[in-house]
């Protein structure tokens, strides 16, 4: 069974887009959807700096679009649903695979990423906060430090991986009392995702979804919320909105790809986190981080390989 997944804020990096650009039709796909999103998404993923990328209403609407660019020249367009058996993406990168199970088009879903990363960067704005990465320790001691200095486990990913987010003050005394046997790793991004600090950005988007339409999946499609099996569309916009400010369990999501015995996972670009996740916590799922176009053949034959038998 193929899982087809996209990573989160964090993986984006300059010029990523830029290799995409010798395939017939990227470009003009891009312009169209970067019409959609109200940025200039070809500079921004080929000329802009790494602080420009960095902001929260840039990344997560660049994100989105090379996941989808990538998916397409993949899978074709209208996509091939029948390939993937299962659908997940880490924070933002939900909104990616909504499109890999058909609940989303790429145009609301382009939407949909415009408006959620304008509304988490203002709700950014209104204090300094920010996320950092707690890489081992013992995981009962890990989160009882974090809660010692008032932090959130935003997201719990698996293989010992715990990040943690909140203001600058709580970030900075982390770093001077941190778990027992943990490396710290401070992420670049803008702000206390997945936490209470989101909760105007979460009403803005509340309000928005409503008036959306939204297909109910064709192949398994997973929540960051509990890792389970999203039934319809309207649950996913839900879960959507209410994710912005409640944590990330990738770790639920790798568990729920096991026991639905996934044996392929395919990352779409910026590939790179979700792989590396996957390698240490998912033994015998061979995995593949789809990065660039001169990988496409490859990537295809993964996911023949891991696709077979699929109804």
């Amino acid at each position: 069974m193929l899982a087809v997944v996209a990573p989160g804020q964090g993986a984006q990096a300059p010029g990523m887009l830029t290799p995409w650009f010798e395939l017939d039709g990227v470009l003009p796909r891009l312009h169209w959807l970067a019409a959609v999103a109200d940025l200039d998404l070809v500079a921004l993923g080929s000329t802009a700096d790494a602080d420009t990328v960095r902001d929260t209403a840039v990344a997560q609407p660049l994100l989105v679009a090379a996941g989808l660019v990538a998916l397409e020249r993949l899978l074709g367009d209208p996509l091939s649903a029948t390939a993937v058996g299962v659908a997940a993406g880490h924070s933002v990168g939900e909104i990616t695979a909504c499109v890999v199970a058909g609940v989303l088009s790429p145009e609301q879903a382009i939407c949909l990423v415009r408006e959620r990363g304008r509304a988490m960067a203002e709700a950014a704005v209104d204090r300094p906060t920010g996320m950092t990465a707690v890489l081992g320790g013992d995981p009962t001691d890990v989160l009882t430090v974090l809660q010692r200095h008032g932090l959130s486990a935003a997201n719990v990913n698996g293989a010992g991986q715990v990040v943690a987010a909140g203001t600058r003050e709580q970030l900075a005394a982390l770093a001077q009392d941190p778990p027992a046997a943990a490396r710290l790793r401070p992420l670049d991004v803008a702000g206390a995702f997945h936490t209470e600090h989101m909760a105007p950005a979460v009403d803005r988007l509340r309000m928005l979804v409503a008036g959306m339409t939204a297909q109910d999946p064709t192949n398994a499609l997973l929540s960051n919320q509990d890792g389970s099996v999203v039934a319809t569309g309207r649950d996913m916009l839900a879960r959507l909105v209410e994710q912005v400010s409640t944590p990330v369990r990738w770790d639920a999501c790798q568990a729920t790809m096991g026991e639905l015995g996934v044996t392929g996972l395919l990352e779409l670009a910026p590939a790179g986190p979700l792989t590396g996740l996957a390698r240490r916590t998912l033994p015998g799922v061979a995995t593949f981080a789809l990065r660039t176009p001169d990988q496409l053949d490859d990537a295809r034959a993964f996911v023949a390989q891991h696709s077979e038998g699929q109804a």
